[in-house]
């Protein structure tokens, strides 16, 4: 197959038994269910862009496995080319969907796990790297939906895993078997990890020798006996399950998911365990996912934020403030913003470097510091869209309050009537135009959305404070006070 159509992805979700609880209840059919459907169609547009020949390049590669032509999101790196064409296709499916499209964890994963099984056999004689290719080969074959999981949910963030009043705090190994390990736990903050055929997991965070157990990599199907999901809420989500045609959803089409991956005692055969306490090798696949995830945001977030400054853009033109020269400067401060941190993301590409597996890695020092810019620009960007928004953007009546026709007042006037009179704006353009340009401010801003643009800003991929460590142990700040002394003529 190679490459799977739209089509084809979504049906191949309906032939799945993933267990799905959402809000209390066990949903059966979570392919069709309203609050899901959205994240689900998210990720279909990186199968639909593939099919379209104006994105060939961006969209799909060939394999340096097999030769055959696949959805670059099951590609593993081989130039700083690659490195760049990924940062682009992201900004391209956030420019597309506006929201989280979830597929790029998977990638990042399959790049960090190559190169660090790799390093593992060649210190130890594993056969981790033959493994973890041939798994490869499946999920390119397959064109399969990969959830890169390495979040755990850590208990008290005080002590390390082995010292944890609950051990399943952090996922690892209950049993060991001849013809494979037993595994406990589970994996929070997943993003799209409901939409995906397959789960890559990683450790969450260096360890010592004490926490070994915990120290592991497999693959596992979705659907595997001992798996089971609970959906996160997100702000203003049950909007989805009301009118779908209601201008009050913000973003009409796509949104982005989140949930708890929970392990009860889930077997993995030899064949899929990519990394067994191995734990001195935990560091380098935290650390080189991180890297390539921090690189991803410097497109995907860039994508969406393209969007935002085109919604605010169209909110100051339906408000009639367009021609006011404050909107002007802001919309250009956003555009600053905005490129800066696509900057960085191409940055940390180009100036990226070949490992021992021969894939490539993107330089540590600048995804960082574009993933620590990441954490701080998309919110002033929503702060400058929010301003030109206006205060109607979280103050506007309902969508049935616009199409009400119940009468009010001392004429024949509806309820309708007048939330069209007297929230019209610019006499070009009609009202329920300028209300859908404010509800999908909000949804981006504050609801749904903003959980795959302001909210996992700071949060995905790390927060704050693991890239300000990142940067001061790539900073190389010894090497910088040499050329001062250099320079100023001390010798010592």
């Amino acid at each position: 197959m190679a490459l799977k159509t739209e089509a084809q992805y979504i049906e191949s979700l309906r032939k799945l038994n993933t267990k799905v609880y959402l809000m209390g209840e066990k949903i059966d059919n979570w392919v069709d269910h309203p609050m899901i459907r959205p994240s689900i169609d998210c990720v279909a547009m990186t199968h639909k862009l593939a099919e379209d020949p104006q994105y060939t390049d961006l969209m799909t590669t060939k394999s340096h496995l097999t030769g055959k032509t696949i959805n670059r999101f099951t590609h593993i790196h081989q130039s700083t080319d690659d490195l760049i064409k990924k940062v682009k296709m992201l900004r391209l499916l956030g420019q597309k969907t506006a929201s989280c499209f979830q597929r790029c964890v998977g990638m990042d994963a399959f790049n960090a796990v190559y190169s660090t099984t790799f390093e593992i056999d060649e210190k130890y004689g594993t056969e981790y790297h033959k493994r973890f290719k041939k798994y490869l080969e499946f999920v390119q074959e397959n064109d399969l939906v990969v959830d890169g999981a390495m979040t755990d949910p850590k208990g008290d963030r005080g002590l390390p895993p082995h010292k944890q009043a609950d051990k399943d705090m952090f996922m690892h190994v209950v049993e060991k078997r001849a013809d494979g390990i037993v595994v406990r736990g589970s994996k929070a903050h997943q993003t799209g990890c409901i939409n995906s055929q397959e789960h890559l997991i990683m450790p969450t965070m260096a360890m010592g020798e004490d926490d070994k157990e915990y120290a592991i990599s497999f693959s596992i199907e979705s659907d595997a006996e001992g798996i089971f999901m609970i959906y996160g809420r997100q702000s203003c989500d049950t909007r989805k399950m009301e009118d779908p045609d209601s201008i009050d959803v913000g973003n009409p089409k796509y949104g982005g998911q989140e949930a708890l991956v929970v392990f009860d005692d889930v077997f993995i055969p030899n064949e899929r365990v990519f990394m067994c306490e191995e734990y001195e090798f935990a560091t380098m696949m935290v650390e080189r996912f991180a890297g390539y995830h921090r690189e991803s945001y410097g497109g995907c977030k860039v994508g969406v934020g393209d969007v935002v400054i085109g919604a605010a853009a169209l909110a100051a033109e339906y408000n009639g403030a367009q021609k006011a020269s404050h909107i002007k400067d802001k919309l250009i401060e956003m555009t600053h913003l905005n490129e800066t941190l696509y900057c960085c993301g191409i940055a940390c590409s180009a100036e990226g470097w070949k490992t021992k597996a021969g894939n490539y890695q993107i330089d540590l020092l600048l995804a960082n510091v574009c993933k620590q810019n990441v954490t701080r620009f998309p919110y002033e960007i929503v702060r400058l869209a929010e301003d030109i928004a206006g205060g109607l953007m979280v103050t506007m009546p309902s969508h049935k309050d616009f199409h009400s026709t119940v009468k009010a007042g001392k004429g024949d006037k509806t309820i309708g009537d007048w939330c069209n009179k007297y929230f019209a704006g610019n006499a070009n353009v009609s009202t329920e135009d300028r209300m859908k340009v404010l509800r999908f401010l909000e949804n981006i801003c504050l609801g749904a959305a903003a959980v795959g643009y302001r909210t996992e800003s700071m949060h995905g991929a790390g927060s704050p404070q693991a890239q300000r460590i990142m940067i001061s142990r790539q900073g190389n700040t010894e090497m910088k006070k040499g050329l001062a002394k250099d320079i100023i003529g001390i010798k010592k």
